[in-house]
């Protein structure tokens, strides 16, 4: 069977795409198909049983695997535990599937486990990646003390397709999380799909792996190696003491569509990489079992990202519900929903040097006396806030503003800003030059709007009324050239130019 044979026969395996991740460029792989279907896309099938592997759970089952996997081989595990205490690794493959039909992967514990006590399956290295590999439709029970263990290491060059796979139990054995994933050719495409690790992991401190890690497991890892298209589809995430899924490449593309990730370390979802995108995603954090020091529901590391239909729920907060750190190229966050709970963290924080962001179509609840979106630096890129909404029971007892904004050229449209929180809570508060307040509304306890230092400011068709003390709007004397146009200020301006 020639390569291009079967490159084409996986074109056909993958079908998945979804205009939502057009943007990230076009991704097919399988959904659901007929065993007879799929079993005509290889030369060879081996069903593991008939082949002399232990369904019961009592013998290892690598010799067996690892005597008849190959290119252009299926493996399929009919219903039943299979045990295994050492790893499968294959490099430089093509074509290879591995199918549970209700079948369990049962690993030994981290004290039984011959050889690298990190992974069940080696499929692909970033030196000789695979090319075309199926992995579907099995149960990890790691619910036995110290079994966690990484299922999955898959780095090939093009057609990824892990699917419909759930670990039960903790993973306390201190030792990699359940799957690295890379897609090592700039042209390739990977889908994660239905892949479920609820119940997390412990910290590598608890765990017999102690000393040998920091911090412990990650969910879900793509490294520096990743070049192409990974998309993970409908996936959910424990609290992992690391990282929940963690793209650490400097190039490749990543998309997150639908799924759940909540209480992870530094991030439950934390992207790098030339470009990402998040869609329709839930993220939250209302736990910190790891006595982790910040916890963002999502950061973006470097690069381009778009985040679109999130919801952000963070009733514990231990960090910012979304941070944009310096690196990034620019950012765009639409459509979503973010909660920040009673502590001092802000819904987004956009760092110095970040690059320009979007926020349009925004709905921020806030509670906590931080500001709901925190805007630093001058110059690294302009920031265009359009009808976003801010509401909740904030106080100004540490931050007084609900958007705080030191960037020059940053536009606020349409926004709808009711912050009647205790403390002097206030609404804006503009540093940079060149920026247009307009068609928005703000009602808050203290002054509205604050103009401290800004320069070329202008503010139209904009009404700001205080429930308790304080201004519609303060020009601090430090302010330079203000333009009103058609505003409603019934609580006065005090310019103290």
């Amino acid at each position: 069977m020639s390569r291009n044979d079967s490159r084409k026969r996986s074109i056909d395996r993958r079908s998945y795409i979804k205009g939502c991740l057009v943007g990230l460029g076009t991704l097919t792989v399988a959904g659901t198909s007929s065993a007879t279907a799929l079993e005509d896309q290889y030369e060879t099938v081996v069903d593991v049983v008939e082949a002399g592997a232990d369904p019961e759970g009592n013998e290892s089952i690598t010799p067996v695997l690892r005597e008849h996997v190959g290119d252009d081989t299926l493996l399929e595990f009919p219903e039943g535990r299979y045990y295994m205490d050492e790893q499968l690794r294959l490099t430089n493959f093509e074509n290879v599937g591995f199918s549970g039909h209700g079948a369990t992967l049962v690993p030994a514990s981290f004290h039984e486990f011959d050889g690298p006590q990190y992974r069940l399956f080696r499929l692909g290295t970033h030196e000789d990646p695979g090319r075309d590999l199926l992995f579907e439709g099995f149960d990890v029970d790691q619910s036995a003390e110290d079994t966690g263990i990484r299922v999955i290491s898959a780095q090939v060059e093009d057609g990824l397709s892990v699917r419909n796979i759930s670990v039960e139990g903790r993973h306390d054995s201190g030792t990699w999380g359940p799957g690295l994933f890379n897609i090592t050719d700039p042209d390739g495409e990977g889908h994660v799909y239905c892949f479920f690790a609820d119940d997390g992991a412990d910290h590598v401190d608890e765990t017999p792996n102690a000393g040998n890690m920091w911090r412990g497991a990650t969910g879900f890892a793509v490294d520096q190696h990743h070049r192409g298209l990974l998309i993970f589809e409908n996936c959910r995430l424990g609290d992992f003491p690391d990282n929940g899924l963690y793209a650490s490449n400097e190039t490749g593309r990543i998309g997150v569509d639908g799924g759940t990730y909540q209480n992870s370390g530094t991030a439950s979802i934390r992207l790098s990489g030339s470009t990402g995108r998040v869609e329709g995603a839930t993220v939250v954090v209302d736990e910190n079992q790891h006595d982790s020091a910040g916890q963002h529901a999502i950061r973006l590391d470097d690069g381009e990202h778009e985040l679109e239909d999130i919801t952000v729920d963070v009733p514990e907060p231990n960090g910012d519900a979304i941070r944009i750190m310096d690196p990034v190229d620019s950012a765009s966050i639409t459509n979503s929903e973010i909660t920040v709970g009673d502590e001092p963290n802000a819904a987004v924080r956009i760092d110095p040097s970040a690059g320009a962001t979007t926020i349009d179509d925004v709905d921020i609840d806030i509670n906590g006396s931080a500001n709901a979106v925190r805007i630093l630096g001058s110059d690294a890129g302009a920031v265009e806030l359009e009808d976003v909404h801010i509401t909740g029971d904030a106080s100004g007892a540490r931050n007084r503003e609900a958007i705080f904004c030191e960037r020059n050229g940053c536009e606020f449209v349409g926004l709808e800003v009711e912050q009647l929180g205790p403390d002097n809570r206030r609404g804006i508060d503009l540093r940079g030059s060149d920026t247009i307040i307009a068609d928005s509304e703000f009602e808050t306890t203290d002054t509205a709007i604050t103009l401290n230092g800004a320069d070329s400011v202008t503010l139209e068709d904009t009404t700001a009324t205080v429930d308790a003390d304080g201004y519609s709007l303060r020009i601090l004397e430090s302010t330079d050239s203000v333009s009103r146009t058609n505003n409603d200020l019934p609580d006065g301006v005090r310019d103290d130019r």
